[in-house]
């Protein structure tokens, strides 16, 4: 198995963690050569991709690979490996297996807290999130078309070793905002890694919510980390007049419980399935700063 990441950053390189521990040769893109570095140092196979050139080295490395994950976003003009290789993709990489597909929940929209599930109608708020829809369709089409299992992996808010809210309590940089019924769902990235290597490992192909069995609110997460570190929480924040980003505001205008079922049912089992015991497991283990 040869697996190539096309965008090797905080879940890319979970995933290729996940798939060397089973003895997967990894390649992946990043976007400098000393980014490129430090992941050669951890075993990867890296290489220098700027969303525009497909150099002559990256081409052979497809020409090899079996499993391909991407999980770049889109730019303006659209998935960048899709713009480059995707009417050609069966010819670059002829060995290919498998595909992954890395999407966000953002896809459904706002469901005004309600349960959602794969089938449930997206309704993107964003356009960062209508990009990401349309990479969706266009890497399902590409499966479809070269006859290779296309799997999409929607992704709650991600948190793990290096980011969470233990780190950001430490760092002064947490906030405990409060908007009354707003829930959000979250993910483990080791998790996700795990989760990418059950799909690529059983072939299977289609839409696959990766998110965790506890949807809550997002003050709760930050008591529970104060909590573990035996300090107070900081104060409430009336989400109406915090001072945030467009970006961060946007996150608040979707509210909604996404359901892992499907994933479970094929299968898979989640190593940190609720954010209480994923914190509670950073700490003792000492591995929350990364």
């Amino acid at each position: 198995m040869h697996v190539m990441i096309f965008g090797c950053g905080y879940s890319g390189t979970a995933i290729a963690k996940t798939f060397m521990a089973e003895g997967a040769r990894v390649s992946g893109t990043t976007r400098s050569e000393d980014k490129a570095a430090a992941l050669r140092g951890q075993g990867i196979d890296a290489f220098v991709f700027d969303g525009d050139v497909l150099d002559g080295k990256l081409r052979e490395a497809m020409q090899d690979a079996t499993h391909l994950v991407q999980s770049i976003a889109p730019r303006d003009n659209g998935d960048p490996l899709i713009r480059l290789a995707g009417n050609r993709l069966g010819e670059m990489m002829p060995k290919l297996q498998w595909i992954g597909y890395l999407s966000t929940i953002g896809v459904y929209g706002d469901h005004k807290g309600n349960w959602i599930t794969e089938d449930t109608p997206c309704i993107p708020v964003s356009g960062r999130s209508k990009e990401r829809l349309e990479a969706e369709d266009g890497w399902m089409e590409i499966g479809a078309r070269i006859g290779v299992p296309a799997a999409v992996l929607r992704l709650s808010g991600i948190y793990g070793p290096g980011r969470n809210a233990i780190l950001n309590l430490e760092r002064g940089t947490a906030r405990r905002l409060i908007k009354k019924d707003q829930v959000f769902n979250r993910i483990r990235v080791e998790d996700i890694g795990t989760a990418t290597r059950f799909l690529a490992e059983q072939g299977f192909g289609g839409i696959y919510n990766v998110t965790d069995d506890l949807p809550g609110p997002p003050q709760d997460v930050i008591v529970e980390a104060a909590r573990l570190m035996g300090i107070e929480p900081p104060p409430e924040q009336p989400f109406e007049t915090a001072e945030l980003t467009p970006m961060a505001r946007s996150f608040y205008g979707e509210n909604k419980r996404v359901s892992n079922a499907k994933l479970k049912a094929a299968g898979f089992t989640f190593a940190f399935p609720t954010y209480p015991a994923s914190l509670a497991q950073l700490m003792q283990s000492n591995s929350w700063r990364g």
